[in-house]
């Protein structure tokens, strides 16, 4: 028997239309990030927003990312842990069906900033993309 994960690519079949939250889906493959590097991006002061729209599929696709700026891998994973958090808190009411998003942590900013200031962040950020 296998430990695997069942596969995360279904989207509840009720979200879009019945106005339930979107299930957020994590980006694994390095295309996906490569297509989100060339979309539109937000910088905010506690991370970089990028987000594309994807043809086909309902589903948000989220990625988080922090370069060796950002400090070592205790830093690095810290910021990448808070992010992970701000997308699960924001993301699944406020981001647009059929959207890759990847969020990039900051150095020195995104392990440290008030988390309530980094929600209002991603909240403005996804305001001025959507436009």
């Amino acid at each position: 028997m296998s430990s695997r994960q069942p596969d995360t690519e279904k989207l509840h079949p009720a979200a879009p239309s019945a106005g339930l939250p979107l299930r957020l889906h994590v980006m694994t493959k390095r295309a996906q990030f490569l297509a989100a590097s060339r979309a539109p991006r937000q910088a905010t002061p506690g991370f970089v927003l990028q987000a594309r729209k994807r043809e086909g599929g309902d589903d948000v696709r989220v990625g988080y990312t922090c370069s060796k700026k950002v400090g070592n891998a205790v830093a690095r994973n810290r910021a990448k842990r808070r992010l992970r958090a701000l997308a699960r808190a924001v993301l699944p009411e406020a981001a647009a069906p059929g959207m890759d998003y990847v969020l990039i942590g900051r150095a020195g900013v995104s392990a440290t900033r008030g988390f309530a200031q980094m929600e209002a962040d991603l909240r403005q950020a996804l305001a001025k993309l959507a436009s």
